[in-house]
């Protein structure tokens, strides 16, 4: 491989920075008319009514939708939803079915009108009347009336509940502390639209800012009650998700509008609607409690998390991270789901990891000083190279080797084991690691690769860019695989009516579609090599196959290079204006999270690519390093510098995996410091009601961040070797900060984010 691994630029990234890439709301159409939609002012309820005569007579209005008056849905159905791929809802909650709110700011009702003004003023001539409820607002009130879900996307949720009481009284050493994180908003700064476009009754387009074009068709069709293939979805770029774009409905929101008035209409969220109506991190409680013998061996491992949901089973998963890492003869993880009246929580960048390696690699810091152990030789002692639950070896491992490799680049060496010992001038100075985890997750994927007879070549699969770099790395692949320059190569995605592929989400895009792009180009060549061979013209007539290697888009005879004939040779004496392949390739265990729509040729994926949970275990690991300088009197925190080391399988492109830790760890960086969404209890609304009042990161608020990978390939997820890269670079980010505080001041603080005040 030639091209896979090289730092090349983003061949998107020209369009991006002169503005030339079209998002969703960039999609005008002739005649387009907009929607605005009007949001409830209580947290739980109903409608009494809705008085719209002052909006109609407005002008430019052409229609005021709400429930009594809105198109009727499909009703939820979870197995019909599952058999047409539309059961993976943000919320199950389909858009003005009936009178009844359930949280602050939920949408009921949409106004239409000529221009975007002049809906949004229509929309606040609306009169609505409520019977209003009490709402439940507040996550420790509401506790006592919480639920222990029995299962989390398939998995026992409940593990070894109660078994490790024991365990830990019998421990030489204990920790048992509580940590907790604040609720999160994921602000990506494309707002989500969507521009929706009938083609008479039966059809669809829609063009939506989505992480997943397959599932939002397949959610749409189903609740729109059209044939799949007769809904498109097209979202050839995506400026950032997180996990909360391609989930929601207001997808149908719009359709219904513009089925109304029988015009394309654009909808386009506001600030204060990402605030309300596209998910959330919910805010965790977590108790840790950890048990060692007198020698610092792990006996007992209790991770217990209790927070909220509301129209959805999901809840945010902060144990998973605690059922892989180190070893500990008996883990327990439990969960405790109360029901808020808030917008619904969803997955956010690392759900579970990221909030869960807050609480676990702080109180693996915290037992580790009552021990007088180093951190890192304390996680060393406590390795495992097998999923301590299910006992299978890891498919790859090296986060051993991760660590080494941080500490060294770091200077770890240098730290004191006691807090408090290293100044500069008015600032204390420490240093803090954590550990850093994701699964390496592969599902099915259809990928299509068409050669001209001119020798150029396009790639297509309905995967999605949400920043990450897919339009590059694809073409890498493809290159390699056909021994071509990246240059020649056209990439098409974003586009739910070609070759299917999963959402862009749990860091899979990499391990799925890249394995189908090889094999599409394999099957590409075999054409190519049989036409050549079979033609006496050219000079590999009459030889065997296994004699014809390729390079520099020539086939040739391996060891006699001069005996060649390119590609363009190929179809030109064939009279072949072009060639096709398509190949679907998915774990041995299945599909994965399946793909909803028509496969092209399956291929069997070999046993040694296996990602058979029965064989091994997917997962990629990491380290963080921290150096922090905290002043004293004010009870501000500066990273003053950061290292992060990865083992995630083979590296693609070293500069766009670069940039995705990079970017994980400023993610980290405003959990630990500075994120946070504030509700008033009275009434359930946010009181950071926009990105202007939620604060993230900004330029010097980032250190220096070096980023080491190992690089080494995963031999059993794929033929590539590459696990996802997206959203471990959050992991242990924040508890790496943390304990870096604690080694500066003497001051533990267990509550993010690490504001001044808790410092103070």
């Amino acid at each position: 491989m030639s091209e896979i691994g090289k730092p090349i630029s983003r061949i998107d990234g020209r369009l991006k920075v002169t503005g030339k890439a079209t998002y969703a709301a960039e999609f005008n159409q002739q005649g387009m008319a907009y929607a605005f939609p009007v949001r409830a002012t209580i947290a739980k309820g109903q409608i009494a009514s809705i008085d719209d005569a002052a909006a109609k007579k407005e002008p430019g209005v052409l229609a005021v939708i709400s429930h009594k008056n809105a198109l009727k849905l499909k009703p939820l159905d979870q197995e019909a939803q599952m058999k047409a791929g539309a059961a993976f809802l943000g919320e199950t909650l389909p858009p003005l079915q009936d009178n009844k709110v359930h949280y602050l700011g939920q949408f009921i009702a949409v106004v239409v009108a000529e221009s975007y003004e002049q809906a949004r003023n229509a929309a606040y001539r609306l009169k609505v009347r409520y019977n209003a409820e009490k709402g439940a607002n507040d996550l420790k009130s509401e506790l006592p009336k919480a639920k222990k879900p029995k299962m989390f996307m398939g998995e026992e949720a409940q593990v070894n509940e109660g078994k490790a009481a024991g365990p830990l009284a019998a421990s030489a050493h204990r920790v048992n502390q509580t940590y907790t994180t604040p609720v999160e908003h994921h602000h990506p700064m494309e707002p989500h639209a969507t521009v929706a476009v009938w083609d008479g009754t039966e059809k669809l387009t829609l063009y939506d800012a989505t992480q997943g074009v397959g599932m939002t068709s397949a959610i749409a069709a189903y609740f729109l009650g059209l044939q799949p293939g007769n809904v498109q979805v097209i979202a050839p770029y995506v400026g950032g998700g997180f996990g909360s774009k391609g989930l929601w409905l207001h997808t149908l929101l719009v359709a219904m509008a513009a089925k109304v008035v029988k015009r394309p209409v654009k909808l386009a969220l506001t600030r204060q609607m990402m605030q309300t109506n596209v998910g959330h991190r919910a805010a965790t409680i977590q108790k840790v409690a950890l048990g060692t013998d007198a020698a610092g061996k792990l006996s007992a491992l209790r991770h217990h998390t209790d927070s909220y949901t509301n129209l959805t089973e999901f809840f945010e998963p902060s144990g998973k991270q605690s059922l892989v890492l180190y070893k500990a003869p008996l883990r327990e993880v439990t969960y405790n789901v109360a029901k808020l009246n808030r917008g619904t929580p969803t997955f956010m960048r690392a759900p579970g990891e990221a909030p869960g390696t807050f609480a676990l690699e702080s109180a693996l810091d915290e037992i580790a000083y009552e021990l007088k152990m180093d951190p890192i030789a304390f996680r060393i002692a406590n390795h495992t190279t097998n999923d301590p639950m299910k006992g299978h070896e890891f498919s790859s491992e090296y986060l051993v080797d991760c660590y080494k490799i941080g500490a060294e680049n770091f200077g770890w060496s240098a730290r004191s084991m006691e807090p408090r010992q290293k100044r500069v001038g008015k600032y204390l100075v420490g240093y803090g690691m954590a550990t850093a985890t994701y699964p390496g997750g592969r599902s099915a994927a259809s990928v299509k690769v068409t050669m001209t007879a001119n020798g150029e070549v396009t790639v297509g699969t309905a995967s999605i860019d949400i920043g990450t770099g897919t339009y590059t790395v694809l073409a890498q692949t493809v290159a390699d695989a056909l021994g071509i320059p990246v240059d020649r190569i056209e990439v098409k995605i974003g586009d739910s009516s070609l070759p299917a592929a999963p959402l862009a989400g749990g860091s899979q895009t990499t391990a799925s579609i890249h394995p189908a792009a090889m094999e599409s180009c394999v099957m590409l060549r075999k054409e190519l090599t049989t036409l050549a061979i079979a033609d006496s013209s050219s000079k590999l007539h009459g030889r065997k196959p296994e004699e014809i290697g390729f390079a520099n888009g020539k086939l040739f005879i391996t060891g006699d290079e001069k005996k060649a004939d390119a590609y363009v040779d190929i179809l030109r004496r064939a009279k072949r204006t072009e060639l096709e392949a398509c190949a679907t390739t998915q774990p041995v265990s299945g599909a994965g999270m399946t793909v909803p729509s028509a496969l092209c040729t399956p291929r069997e994926t070999p046993a040694e690519q296996n990602s058979d949970i029965k064989q091994h275990s997917f997962h990629s690991f990491g380290a963080q390093f921290a150096e922090v300088w905290v002043d004293e009197d004010f009870g501000t925190v500066r990273v003053k510098r950061f290292t992060s080391v990865h083992d995630v399988g083979r590296i693609m492109n070293e500069k766009t995996a670069r940039s995705q830790i990079i970017g994980g760890v400023i993610f980290g960086i405003g959990a630990a410091l500075m994120e946070a969404t504030e509700y008033d209890q009275r009434w359930g609304n946010p009181v950071t009601r926009t990105l202007a009042d939620y604060h993230v990161p900004v330029n010097l608020d980032v250190p220096p961040i070096d980023v080491h990978f190992i690089g080494k390939p995963d031999p059993h997820i794929s033929p590539i070797g590459a696990r996802g890269i997206g959203e471990i670079g959050i992991t242990g980010v924040s508890a790496a900060i943390a304990n870096a505080v604690f080694n500066a001041t003497g001051k533990r603080l267990r509550d993010l984010p690490l504001t001044p005040d808790k410092l103070i």
